[in-house]
């Protein structure tokens, strides 16, 4: 396991359509906000969606939590913090924070990744190329 995570930052700003009628982002809304830090993550550091399908693999989520701590409103600025979390298995672990304008921790959760082959095959290794991807970012 690495001592040093990686780690991405996105900022992203609160739109209208995200809100319900109380005027504060509807809960489904974070589960977008943490897939957009996990595919601006993935862009970063080469594990893209692009990435695991050009190596003939898939990596549907199968777990996702969200708890909800404090309200983003229409017009917030916000980031969400995705750290990959490094584990022997042959899944990706990734753990969200997701902080307001004020710094303030808006929402915390995780989501865990399995590969499989095109087919939908469960993968029970770590395919190739995410052995080489994590040993390319000393996580072996």
């Amino acid at each position: 396991m690495t001592h040093s995570p990686l780690q991405h930052t996105t900022r992203f700003r609160v739109r209208f359509n995200e809100t319900d009628p109380l005027g504060i982002v509807w809960h489904g809304h974070y589960i977008t906000y943490f897939e957009d830090g996990r595919e601006a993550f993935g862009e970063t550091f080469g594990i893209s969606y692009r990435d695991i399908q050009s190596n003939g693999f898939l990596a549907p989520v199968v777990k996702c939590t969200c708890e909800y701590k404090s309200p983003l409103r229409h017009g917030d600025w916000a980031t969400v913090e995705t750290t990959f979390i490094n584990n022997p298995a042959a899944k990706m672990m990734f753990r969200y924070t997701i902080y307001g304008t004020s710094k303030q921790i808006v929402a915390t959760g995780e989501t865990i990744q399995v590969f499989t082959d095109t087919k939908g095959e469960l993968m029970l290794t770590n395919p190739p190329f995410f052995e080489t991807w994590k040993a390319h970012h000393g996580l072996l």
